[in-house]
Parts: C-alpha cells; structure tokens; sequence
C-alpha cells in the first residue's frame, strides 16, 4: 500500500533537495502543487503569527529559503508539521542545516522588513509516524523571541472551535498553479471545520489514507475548492483566532471527497508550548 499524499515542502530548487523531496510528490497530481486553493492575498499585519519556515542553502534565495509553514505560539516558538523536519524529505537532518530560520513579519517573502531568526532547536514529536501521519507536529525553538503580539492562542482540548461547521481560515505561500507559478504574497483560504464523520467516511483506510479523529480533524469547502496544498506544510488552521490545526495531508487538494486533513493542535498541547 502506497504512503499517503502528504503536503509537501514546497519545491526545491536545488538538484539534492528536489531528489529528496520527489517521493513525497509522485503519488499527487500536478494541480495540487497550488499552496491555496479557492484563496486569496491577505496582510501578515493582521496574521502577525504566520511564519515561513526557511533555509536558503536547501531552496535558494529567491524566496527567501521558504519550505514549509509554521504559527508562533510562543515569542520563542514555532510550531510546524513533523514532516517538513523529516530527513527522507530535506536530504539532510535538521541539525545539519546551519541557516534553518523562520521568516516573521513579512507578506512578501522577497520584500524587506520583518525578522529573519535562526533556529537554535527542532523538537520532533517522538509519536510522529511518517506512515500514518499521525502525530504530525514539530516545534522550533528561535534564537531570539519574536514580539508578545505575535503569539496566537491555542485551541486546548474540548475547545468549541472545533465543533463541526466552524469558520476557519488556512494560510500559506507557494505554488499557484501547480506549473511552479509561486505567489509572491501570503495567501488565505476560507474553510469550514468537517464533521469526524465525514472525515471518516473520506479515509477510511487504504491508499486512501485512515482518518483518526483523536489526533487529526479535516477542514474544507462544502463543495471542494477551498483546501491547503503542497508548500503550505505546517501552515495555520485558524478559527475565531486560535490555532486549531496544522496543515498535514489529504489526497489531492480542494476536492469535494477528500478535504483537507490536519494536525489536531489540542492533542498536542504540551509539546506545542513546551517544545519537548
């Protein structure tokens, strides 16, 4: 049975980090390279917490290194996906890259401004399976604490966010047309939260992937068109402003059948804050 579609870093752009990266690729159609489906532009101003997760040696400088996304959830904390730290994906372990940073403050990546920090420590959830995406939660230690205005809430566990239908909002950078067309702006997607069964009902199991609602909900448009993809890895799920999800997986992206799956951050709690 073949691994199940992940939300990928976004594309390399170096040759190591591109061969690196393909497993986790040829199993997804080429649209759902597109980081936002059914999103448009928003300002950092009013998302201060969304970051790029960011290492120019691995994918160059045009884009200010950007990879995968995080949310600060503490001045010295970021919180991503597990996999976006994995060595099967980045070629390398995260301890050897010397300029892993988080890029905070910024809409554009390539404008100036913001805060460029270095990352003194990767927690790796130790529950993390890279089979099941289960557990799918890093957490990244800065070297410098970023403003207290930065830190978003996080949703704890009985939290009503995440009552089905919920309004909620998924951010990223990346690819826009699955054609390496990547948005040069943070993007928003407007999602609703999914009933578990449906959820359950859309991966049951198989190459299609198992839903396991203790540690993961599912999040998307009524009629598809609205979903996370890949380059948008460890991105915000937000409502009424707090974090409840991570971007994770999902097969293919904005289908009606198959919504977005993600990181269910109250299960996670501790680790998220703690970052150990």
């Amino acid at each position: 049975m073949r691994p199940r579609p992940i939300r990928s870093p976004a594309r390399a752009l170096a040759l190591a980090a591109v061969t690196a990266l393909a497993p986790l690729m040829v199993s997804v159609p080429a649209a759902a390279d597109s980081v936002i489906i059914g999103g448009a532009p928003v300002s950092i101003t009013g998302n201060p917490w969304v970051v790029a997760v960011s290492s120019r040696s691995l994918f160059g400088a045009a884009r200010a290194g950007q990879f995968c996304g995080g949310v600060v959830v503490a001045p010295d904390r970021v919180v991503t996906a597990a996999h976006c730290m994995n060595e099967d994906a980045l070629g390398v372990s995260p301890a050897e890259l010397a300029d892993l940073k988080v890029v905070a403050g910024r809409t554009k990546l390539q404008a100036e401004g913001g805060h460029e920090i270095e990352v003194s420590k990767v927690y790796v959830n130790p529950t993390y399976d890279g089979y099941t995406r289960e557990g799918d939660l890093a957490v990244l230690t800065l070297a410098r604490a970023l403003p207290a205005e930065n830190v978003i809430k996080v949703a704890g566990p009985g939290d009503p966010v995440y009552e089905p239908g919920t309004a909620a909002s998924v951010y990223g950078w990346g690819d826009t047309t699955g054609y390496g067309t990547y948005a040069s702006s943070l993007r928003a997607a407007p999602v609703q939260v999914l009933p578990d069964e449906a959820c359950e009902k859309a991966y049951p199991g198989g190459s299609a992937g198992k839903y396991r609602s203790a540690t993961m909900l599912c999040a998307g448009g009524p009629r598809g068109g609205r979903d996370a993809c890949q380059g948008d890895s460890g991105g915000p799920l937000v409502a009424k402003g707090t974090l409840i999800g991570l971007v994770s997986w999902g097969n293919g992206c904005g289908k009606s059948d198959s919504p977005g799956v993600y990181t269910r951050i109250s299960a996670f709690v501790q680790q998220a804050t703690a970052g150990r």
